[in-house]
């Protein structure tokens, strides 16, 4: 390692020096030595060179390397440890977010507006913390000033996250397209196919807004006595999700369906399949999804009781192996118009535990039976009441002529009937069997999002009260996920794995009677390895070197 100085001639005339760090290694397919650049100081006529030839000296004794300046090996020198925090996760979100052209698309919504801090870095700090350390806001101000080591970043006041948070919502419809046309082209991401899904998060607070997204409904996290908003993904086939809404707590599905298809044929995407689960599932919906030459891969509810449904069902064939857990078979019912077509899917693994799951209920609910009263005729008592309207019980039971309860045998014979199996419908008539089911088999990528969101990304609870800065949060959540899904389609690790080989790599700021030097640790590799997949170069060794001045 060492200090040289590189002279170029400028055009009137005139030679400028420029210092570098810098070490020599020998090029592994000429096996000639070459010099590689470590760190630029800038112009030798405005630093002290002196003090860098004592830095120098101070940073190979750190390192353990053999030094001589012509005076032989040098002694010993005091070095202080003043700080070592993780970098490698930011270090690496930050280069997908350059390479997704993040950084350009918030500039330059930025150009017209006068902030006094870097936006576009406050967004990404926010963006990282939810993929590494999720925190409130407020928490955030430390995580930034103690914890964590962010490119273009040393500090973080909360008001600043919160100004951020309103300009991010003001631009949102129009962030969302162009991150999305960008993510496109870089990635070649394939949409002719487009999941779509709802979850819903909750507010750590029981006050409800009549005029607000905070309403009380449906609750997919099992907390129906909280105030929560409705959150719906668009993901592709690899799962990377492309666009997101945030709705009022008590949207129901089968009403969203029109807005989201307007907001899609409004990025001309061209022949797009959307594929929904069968809550969504309606004649409107379906209809609705072929607007401009859509088409869609729905689930079908198997006990909706529609004659179709019930003819699919009925319908005699053998399955065609697809996988050893994937057996399929078509069913076209009806005929012009009022033709539609099915694909009924087959897991056997699945048909083994759903029948294990309805034996345990049964077991169950014979022994809820076992302590009822028998009646002669009387009225039902609560206990019979409260065992009839059961939301899991109640399809498996009848009554005898004096009023008891029965465990009906061919409610369970037509359960069995339909173990293992889904019923999914499709308007393309283009697509293959084998496309229709495996397309909808691949809508667990969306509930692969959602968990994404709450778990590794922890989307819930909310604590913010206005529309604005809910819809802001979900927008930060979506960039993350965003990032988060890139690196592990491209490494074909998880988050959490990649999330823990990175954060090992740490910036080390140390301190010599010199000067000071910011450098990271080795990189390890499983390191190496991630940033090869992702494209992206290992950061520099040495980051930052500040000679000491002299008579100091």
């Amino acid at each position: 390692m060492y200090i040289r100085v590189i002279r170029r001639k400028n055009k009137n005339g005139s030679v400028t020096g420029y210092v570098q760090l810098a070490h020599n290694y020998r090029d592994p397919n000429t096996g000639q030595p070459k010099a590689k650049v470590l760190y630029t100081f800038g112009r030798e006529d405005e630093i002290d060179l002196e003090a860098l030839r004592r830095l120098a000296q101070s940073i190979h004794r750190f390192v353990g390397d053999e030094f001589t300046a012509g005076r032989g090996q040098s002694e010993g020198i005091q070095t202080t440890l003043l700080d070592s925090r993780p970098m490698g996760g930011a270090y690496l979100l930050d280069e997908l977010w350059r390479q997704l052209g993040l950084d350009e698309v918030l500039r330059e919504r930025l150009a017209d507006r006068k902030f006094k801090a870097a936006v576009e870095r406050v967004i990404f700090a926010m963006v990282a913390n939810r993929a590494l350390a999720p925190s409130s806001k407020l928490a955030m101000e430390e995580w930034v000033d103690r914890e964590v080591a962010l490119p273009g970043m040393t500090e973080l006041d909360v008001w600043q996250a919160y100004r951020a948070m309103d300009f991010l919502h003001d631009v949102a419809e129009d962030l969302q397209y162009e991150v999305f046309r960008r993510v496109s082209d870089l990635l070649n991401l394939d949409v002719d196919l487009l999941f779509f899904d709802t979850t819903s998060t909750y507010f750590e607070t029981e006050d409800e807004s009549d005029d607000s997204l905070r309403r009380k409904g449906y609750s997919k996290d099992h907390r129906p006595d909280l105030p929560q908003v409705v959150i719906g993904l668009a993901v592709t086939r690899d799962g990377i999700p492309v666009r997101c809404w945030t709705w009022p707590g008590n949207t129901a599905d089968m009403s969203v369906v029109e807005e989201v298809k307007q907001d899609l044929i409004g990025w001309r995407l061209g022949r797009v399949i959307t594929v929904v689960d069968r809550g969504f599932v309606s004649e409107s919906n379906l209809r609705i999804l072929q607007r401009a030459g859509g088409h869609y891969i729905a689930g079908e509810k198997m006990t909706s009781g529609k004659p179709a449904v019930e003819a699919a069902l009925a319908r005699p064939g053998r399955f065609r192996e697809l996988r050893p857990n994937l057996k399929v078979k078509e069913v076209v019912v009806g005929d012009g118009e009022a033709r539609v077509r099915y694909v009924l899917a087959f897991n056997p693994e699945e048909a083994k535990r759903d029948e294990a799951r309805r034996e345990a209920m049964l077991r169950e609910l014979r022994m809820e039976l076992e302590r009822l009263k028998e009646l002669q005729g009387e009225a039902h008592t609560k206990a019979h009441c409260r065992l009839a309207s059961h939301p899991t019980f109640k399809r498996y039971l009848k009554q005898d002529r004096w009023g008891n309860l029965r465990i009906d045998p061919e409610a369970v014979r037509q359960a069995a009937h339909l173990d293992g199996k889904y019923l999914i419908r499709t308007s393309d008539d283009t697509l293959s069997t084998e496309d229709v089911a495996l397309g909808y088999k691949q809508l667990l990528m969306v509930e692969s999002a959602f968990r994404t969101l709450k778990t590794t990304l922890d989307i819930r609870p909310m604590y913010h009260r206005k529309d604005e800065r809910i819809r802001s949060h979900v927008l930060l959540c979506w960039l993350a996920l965003l990032l988060v899904r890139i690196a592990e389609v491209q490494t074909g690790r998880t988050w959490s794995d990649i999330r823990s080989h990175m954060q090992a790599m740490h910036q080390v700021t140390k301190s010599t009677p010199d000067g000071m030097v910011v450098q990271r640790t080795e990189t390890t590799e499983a390191q190496r390895e991630i940033l090869r997949a992702l494209r992206i170069k290992e950061p520099p060794r040495i980051l930052k070197v500040e000679p000491r001045a002299r008579g100091l």
